[in-house]
């Protein structure tokens, strides 16, 4: 049996006394793609702060795989995109702890750099303006810069946060593509369970201190989002997408906060 990339057990995580997640149980095992899913303030964050390795438990523990390579694309807002940069100079951020200190990029790392780039599709833009992409490019030339130092791990932060409809379905089509493709490792982390669904293999849900993990069809069940909302919820399939509503007499909201259609029953 393959052993897992990551591995909680028995984890609580917190800052200083307050905890906010106690007695974690999970693995990530290779090859999993899983959506780490939850309201801001729920939990998301700390839990990847102890994945990447910057918080320590409180009690349990949280073991990395030995080597392990993580990366990580943050979230766009996080990002100064008025910095003077080619696209090129930002993916080959990504090669710089195997460059080493003080040493300069060889033609084979700014290959690679530009393989990156035609990873994700914008091998064209490789020479533009960081400043002069559209929100979709800066996203993909963050997921280049992370696939660029060759990671086990693909972890991205809210990759979709504040993009259109169009620029979502095709971000998310990205990363999906690039699990299936290289088989590789992916964890995102989103508060828009609607979205990441159609996309993931398993769903890690946390919610006000409570934490849940399973497959797809075992987290979109009506009975166990229900419980964790403390609403009820339905989920309904339109063009073979799940969606998730709260049902509150006779208005259904959607749980991502965008709100809902008048429904007369």
């Amino acid at each position: 049996m393959t052993a897992p990339l990551v591995k909680f057990e028995h984890a609580t995580l917190g800052y200083g006394r307050r905890v906010v997640l106690s007695d974690l149980s999970f693995d990530i095992p290779p090859g999993d793609f899983l959506g780490l899913v939850g309201p801001n303030g729920a939990g998301k964050t700390t839990i990847l702060r102890a994945i990447l390795g910057s918080l320590k438990p409180m009690s349990g523990s949280v073991t990395i795989a030995l080597g392990l390579r993580f990366g990580y694309v943050p979230q766009r807002d996080s990002v100064d995109y008025n910095f003077p940069l080619k696209v090129t100079d930002v993916v080959m951020m990504g090669r710089y702890d195997r460059i080493g200190v003080g040493r300069r990029p060889t033609r084979e790392d700014r290959q690679r750099a530009i393989d990156a780039l035609d990873h994700v599709g914008i091998a064209d833009l490789a020479e533009r303006q960081l400043s002069a992409l559209s929100g979709g490019q800066k996203q993909r030339t963050l997921i280049a810069r992370a696939l660029v130092g060759e990671p086990n791990i693909l972890v991205l932060d809210e990759p979709t946060n504040g993009m259109d409809l169009v620029s979502t379905t095709q971000i998310l089509s990205l990363i999906r593509e690039l699990h299936e493709r290289d088989n590789i490792t992916v964890l995102m982390v989103s508060h828009a369970l609607n979205e990441v669904a159609n996309y993931v293999e398993r769903i890690a849900l946390t919610l006000e201190g409570s934490f849940r993990i399973g497959n797809v069809d075992e987290i979109m069940n009506e009975q166990v989002l229900s419980g964790m909302y403390g609403i009820p919820v339905e989920v309904d399939r339109f063009d073979g997408h799940r969606i998730v509503v709260a049902r509150r007499l006779a208005t259904r909201e959607r749980l991502t906060g965008t709100g809902g259609e008048q429904r007369h029953d």
